[in-house]
């Protein structure tokens, strides 16, 4: 691929990495949404008998909390021998997320395959807060948490741009809206890499049909065909649970924008029902 003056820019303070030794280079990283059901894909993937698994349960996090550890450190995480297996990788939401990711990933694995896992953003928001209230890192109720999340965002991307190792915990936890700003997310990745090593799945697509989907994962990561005998489909029959009418409708509004435009992206083959629609 020829790099664009951007990504010469982007990459000039970082340089790209080539990697040394006998252990294998991550081929793939599956990299959002949280919540979206990236989690249950990175897992299938590793049920794949030709996938070495990385030795971390739930990824590094290497390119958005922890690249301070060093790429050392990050290539620990994958296994040195390379038979039988012929592709490893890990799996983060915030990938996708983090404003420096992107950029990062370049700078190590210009040629890494890219995985994005994507659910209607107003059902994402939803579980989203309900799983951070659960965890006792939310305390607003949706509306509320809603209505403080400029304020709570606000400048934390500056700094998660100037310090490495700022960990910030509003931008990670609380962007309950600004994390399905899918459009936005997936153009900062088309920055860096090409169209053909992105594979945008729809989450609700995916769990109920999770072989059919699958078997664009094996063919995009260039792995034998494989059937997964434990994963079940699911149907979203309440998409958006017990959420209020009127912040039903507000979100609709709020994204309809995005999604239009992420409807128009190349890769994006889907839509979500529209407000606007009747649905």
């Amino acid at each position: 691929m020829r790099k664009s003056s951007t990504l010469r820019r982007a990459l000039a303070p970082l340089q790209t990495v080539a990697w040394g030794g006998a252990g294998m280079e991550p081929g793939y990283l599956v990299v959002g949404t949280k919540r979206g059901g990236s989690t249950s894909v990175a897992d299938w993937i590793t049920r794949h008998p030709e996938v070495a698994p990385c030795r971390t349960d739930k990824g590094t996090h290497y390119f958005d909390v922890n690249y301070t550890r060093g790429r050392a450190w990050f290539r620990a995480a994958f296994p040195k021998q390379r038979a039988p297996w012929r592709i490893t990788g890990e799996a983060s939401p915030y990938y996708m997320f983090h404003p420096m990711s992107a950029v990062r990933i370049a700078a190590e694995l210009p040629d890494v395959k890219l995985l994005v896992v994507l659910r209607d953003p107003l059902a994402r928001a939803w579980s989203h807060h309900a799983y951070e209230t659960a965890r006792g890192r939310e305390t607003e109720s949706f509306e509320r948490a809603l209505d403080l999340e400029p304020r709570r965002l606000d400048g934390e991307v500056a700094r998660l741009r100037r310090d490495p190792a700022y960990d910030s915990v509003p931008f990670r936890y609380h962007a309950y809206l600004q994390r399905g700003h899918y459009d936005e997310h997936l153009a900062r990745l088309h920055q860096y890499f090409p169209v053909e090593n992105i594979l945008v799945l729809q989450s609700e697509r995916t769990f109920a049909a999770p072989n059919e989907q699958m078997a664009r994962v094996w063919e995009f990561l260039g792995l034998s065909p494989y059937t997964l005998t434990d994963a079940k489909a699911e149907n979203a029959n309440r998409p958006y649970g017990d959420m209020p009418p009127h912040l039903v409708q507000r979100l609709h509004e709020y994204y309809r924008p995005h999604n239009d435009n992420l409807y128009a992206m190349p890769g994006i083959d889907f839509r979500w029902p529209d407000a606007k629609e009747g649905s």
